[in-house]
């Protein structure tokens, strides 16, 4: 058997937070498989690495032996979580929402083990409840508990418009691990309010709370914000091996022990063994090479993420692309030719024209041959001539 403090240790890497940690030993102490759930969101399936942090944990679980519940908000989807968002979420047809969950079935089980994993769909339990249920769900919470919420209460004072269905919302978020009767609810640290009403609603219903377990919110290319496709920030699951290795490493070496702490299934004491070796003067770019391919390999294989290096060392490092160089951040859209000059890589937007004609404008090591598009979002590096280099996040 194996020792508790030593799952409850494995369990608490990388998360933010865990209410309660007490209730959580609790039930490991039960030793029977635990019910895990996390609710996905039908309205954006195209999975990225920060939603690999959850479904990561989740891989954990199963590892030891408990059961992970998939639930996809099919019937919350048509109220729309606000959870920091500053405006009403459209809804969706029950088409969209039936074509995102196959999306999903194709991402999740890149990490997850399908033998331990229960799909659910909460329409399933929550279109039963009609008028009466639904206002019996609704007497559980006062207003004033439900503008305690940040985004509630922000929209709220700034006198933003906030639906009535919203305050449904938690509500219904909260009677699925009734239904589902979950021992452990998972969500970032922006669905810590949801999950704390699941653990009140289950305590009304008489049952034992769940554990709610917040993990950090992965923070993307860009250095600033949490990784979002709206963005641009991002890496999705099922992007080429050698664009995700240049993603990889295009982030900045302080990052990339978050990114190690949150994405890396390495051990933690061989996570510190390898900042130890960059302290004593170690080459953080060969430690993020490390990051990168055991990435690539997870969602790929093991030959893809070495090909992908090897491409990048031949792209980068001998075209004599250096380490460290200017980095700027633009807000798309903004052209090309602009964004060479605002970077100071030429002195006008007719120089970059003349460069790009000439052969002489390449971003990640390719040359383009036209500057009048639009700047894709990211981050890339762009280079003019021999020597001129930027690292430049549109978002």
């Amino acid at each position: 058997m194996t020792d508790i403090n030593v799952v409850l240790a494995e369990l608490k890497r990388g998360v933010d937070e865990v209410l309660s940690e007490a209730d959580l030993i609790e039930k490991l102490k039960e030793n029977r498989p635990l019910k895990v759930k996390l609710g996905a969101d039908p309205t954006a399936p195209d999975i990225h690495l920060g939603h690999t942090v959850v479904l990561n944990k989740l891989r954990q679980f199963q590892n030891f032996g408990h059961e992970v519940i998939f639930l996809i908000g099919d019937f919350t989807g048509m109220v729309g979580d606000p959870s920091g968002k500053n405006k009403t979420r459209p809804p969706l047809s029950r088409e969209d929402v039936l074509r995102n969950a196959e999306t999903y079935k194709q991402q999740i089980f890149k990490i997850l083990d399908p033998q331990k994993t229960r799909i659910v769909f909460n329409s399933e339990w929550l279109a039963q409840l009609g008028t009466e249920g639904m206002i019996r769900l609704a007497s559980n919470y006062t207003v004033a508990r439900m503008l305690e919420r940040d985004d509630f209460k922000n929209r709220f004072n700034s006198q933003q418009p906030i639906a009535i269905h919203e305050f449904i919302y938690p509500l219904l978020q909260g009677h699925d691990s009734v239904a589902l009767e979950a021992d452990i609810e998972l969500g970032g640290t922006d669905q810590k309010f949801n999950l704390l009403v699941g653990r009140e609603l289950q305590k009304s219903a008489g049952m034992k709370p769940q554990v709610a377990m917040t993990l950090p919110l992965l923070v993307g290319l860009d250095g600033e914000k949490k990784m979002s496709k709206s963005l641009g920030n991002y890496i999705g699951v099922t992007e080429a091996p050698s664009e995700m290795f240049g993603k990889i490493m295009s982030i900045s070496d302080d990052l990339m022990w978050d990114w190690y702490n949150l994405l890396s299934f390495r051990p933690l004491a061989e996570i510190a063994q390898l900042k130890q070796e960059v302290q004593d003067g170690r080459n953080p770019r060969d430690v993020k090479i490390l990051l990168a391919k055991e990435i690539i390999a997870r969602f790929h294989s093991e030959t893809d993420a070495n090909v992908a290096e090897q491409e990048f060392i031949n792209r980068f490092q001998k075209g004599a692309i250096p380490d460290e160089m200017p980095e700027f951040t633009f807000n798309a859209p903004i052209g090309i030719a602009t964004l060479l000059k605002e970077a100071g890589l030429v002195s006008s937007t007719s120089e970059a024209i003349r460069s790009c004609q000439q052969g002489g404008v390449k971003i990640n090591g390719e040359k383009i041959e036209d500057v009048k598009p639009d700047a894709e979002k990211g981050t890339n590096v762009y280079q003019v001539g021999k020597r001129k280099f930027a690292r430049i996040t549109v978002k």
